[in-house]
C-alpha cells in the first residue's frame, strides 16, 4: 500500500485516512490475499478453460458481436482499466440504454439471462484478477461516471483493488429489479445515484473496516450460496 503521503490528491482527505489507518497496519492480510488471489484464479482458469470455451462458442451462435465484454471501470488508487465478462447483452447496448441494467432489460440476450442468473458472465474478471486490478473480494468497481460522484468518504473505497464479489454485491444482487420502475434511462442513473450507490457504499465502507483473511472466505462461501438460490 502506498504512505498516505503518495495517495492521489482527491484522497488525501481526512475522510480517507480514516479508513487508511485501519488497512495499512495489515501488511500480513494485504500480501496473503494477494497471493491466495493469483493462486486461486490461475487454478480456476485452468480448471473453467472448457466451460469458458463452450460458453464462448454460444454466445457467437446466439447473437453478432464478440465474445467478451470490455468496459472502463475504476479500482485501486482511482486507476481506470478495462474489466472482462461473458457478453450478456447486444452489442450496441450502452448507446441505446443506461449504464446500470434495469429489470426485464430487453438488451440481455437469451444467453445472457442464463449467464447473468448464475453470474456465469463474471467468470473472464479471473484474467483482471491475474493481472492485479482485482481481487476476489472487494468493493465492486464502478464506471468513471459513477466514480466521480464519489463523495470523499466513498473515495476510501479506492485503497484496496476493485473486487469480483462482496457482501455488497450478495445483498444487492437483485439490483436490476430495484431499477425495474425507472420509465427512462435518465430516470434509472438518478435512481442509481441517489439511492442505490449510497447504500452500497455504505456497505463497502463498512467492510472496509472489518476486512481480514477469514472475512473474504466466508464472503466466497457466501456467494456461492446466492448464486444457487
Amino acid at each position: 500500500m502506498r504512505r498516505f503521503e503518495d495517495l492521489p490528491e482527491d484522497m488525501r482527505t481526512p475522510e480517507v485516512k480514516e479508513y487508511y489507518d485501519c488497512l495499512a497496519p495489515r501488511r500480513a492480510y494485504r500480501f496473503a490475499k494477494r497471493a491466495f488471489d493469483i493462486a486461486a484464479a490461475a487454478f480456476l482458469t485452468v480448471i473453467l478453460l472448457v466451460p469458458m470455451l463452450i460458453i464462448a462458442v454460444r454466445i457467437k451462435a446466439s447473437s453478432p458481436g464478440p465474445v467478451f465484454f470490455r468496459q472502463t471501470r475504476v479500482t485501486r488508487y482511482g486507476k481506470t482499466f478495462r474489466i472482462f465478462k461473458f457478453r450478456t447483452m447486444v452489442t450496441n447496448a450502452e448507446t441505446v440504454g443506461p449504464q446500470v441494467t434495469v429489470g426485464e432489460d430487453p438488451r440481455v440476450t437469451p444467453v445472457g439471462k442464463t449467464l447473468r442468473a448464475h453470474r456465469l458472465d463474471e467468470i473472464p474478471q479471473l484474467f483482471n484478477i491475474l493481472a492485479g486490478s482485482m481481487t476476489f473480494v472487494g468493493t465492486r468497481p464502478e464506471v468513471p461516471k459513477y466514480a466521480a460522484l464519489y463523495t470523499p468518504a466513498m473515495k476510501a473505497t479506492f485503497l484496496m483493488p476493485a473486487g469480483l464479489t462482496s457482501r455488497t454485491s450478495i445483498a444487492f444482487k437483485d439490483e436490476a429489479q430495484m431499477l425495474s420502475a425507472a420509465k427512462s434511462p435518465e430516470e434509472a442513473d438518478r435512481i442509481y445515484v441517489r439511492e442505490v450507490l449510497p447504500r452500497k457504499m455504505k456497505y463497502n465502507l463498512e467492510n472496509l473496516k472489518t476486512c481480514c483473511a477469514r472475512e473474504d472466505l466466508c464472503v466466497l462461501f457466501q456467494t456461492i450460496g446466492a448464486v444457487k438460490k
